[in-house]
């Protein structure tokens, strides 16, 4: 008997040791892919975005996602190289088993299980299916464990597309004990961060095709002047005597309301320019100055 009570107290403490260590692995699997993926927190409507984080650029096609204005949350499972969205075909198998069994719950049956079948479609917008290239962000990343295989869920939200955001959720089960560089490769199959300098590329676009070439390049083309004859050379002249002292220049300004024209011409060229959304930013060396639909809101 007390052979038994020795084998029950070591089992005991071996758990009690073993799940501080794997809720302590799933932390730091946690902190480390929210370093690696920045949140964005949109806004308690879905309308627009708060904080932007790190842009995440799909590798992989046949990611279904709703409108931010569904009931429910579409979620998408990556496995055996492919993302397989599942969320649809199992909402639909939970609505038939409230539509067969509702009849016996009093508010649960006929009206009820159709009133929550209709619900997607009454929100004005059918899921989109986005493949490889597209972009989106994504505003939370959980670990869970779902049929005892622990899953990275990251949940997904995109920039308007005719006027409608779409949200939704992507898993990535993984084998038990694999290591942060494991998970972290599978989840690169299907995600990689857009570069910051990548933001600034894509404001400067190419010529058109047809277009006139730039002046310099103009010309460039044409062919060079002949030289002019040599002259004889002028004697030194010497420089002229330094400007009196003169009061320094006004600082100049920025006003609510201007136009980034008239900014770039009180302040040059900016030395980046950020798009989001209906905002652009401009950063300046010690200025920040935002536009919202193309007239200056804020100076920072």
């Amino acid at each position: 008997m007390q052979g038994y009570r020795l084998v029950y107290s070591l089992a005991a403490v071996v758990a009690v040791a073993v799940v501080p260590a794997c809720a302590q692995d799933t932390a730091a699997l946690q902190k480390k892919l929210v370093s690696e993926f920045a949140l964005t927190q949109p806004t308690a409507d879905n309308t627009d975005i708060v904080t932007a984080g790190a842009i995440l650029v799909l590798q992989k096609s046949d990611l279904v996602l709703g409108p931010t204005s569904a009931s429910s949350l579409y979620t998408n499972v990556y496995k055996d190289g492919k993302i397989q969205a599942n969320s649809f075909a199992q909402a639909k198998k939970t609505l038939g088993k409230i539509g067969r069994f509702g009849s016996f719950i009093p508010g649960v049956g006929g009206a009820a299980a159709a009133q929550a079948s209709n619900a997607d479609a009454q929100s004005g917008a059918a899921p989109r299916t986005y493949v490889k290239g597209e972009k989106m962000w994504v505003t939370k990343i959980d670990i869970k464990t779902e049929d005892k295989q622990p899953v990275v869920v990251f949940e997904l939200f995109t920039d308007a597309v005719n006027d409608v955001r779409y949200k939704g959720a992507l898993k990535f089960p993984y084998p038990k004990g694999a290591s942060e560089e494991q998970v972290d490769k599978l989840i690169a199959e299907v995600f990689t961060v857009q570069p910051q300098e990548a933001d600034d590329k894509q404001d400067k676009q190419a010529p058109a095709q047809g277009q006139a070439p730039a002046p310099a390049a103009a010309a460039a083309a044409e062919p060079a002047a002949p030289a002019a004859p040599a002259q004889a050379a002028l004697p030194d002249i010497p420089p002229p005597p330094p400007p009196a002292d003169q009061p320094p220049a006004p600082p100049k300004t920025i006003s609510i309301g201007q136009t980034p024209d008239e900014v770039i011409a009180a302040l040059g060229q900016p030395e980046k320019i950020v798009k989001l959304a209906k905002k652009e930013t401009y950063y300046y060396k010690d200025l920040k100055v935002i536009f919202t639909a193309g007239k200056v809101s804020d100076v920072q």
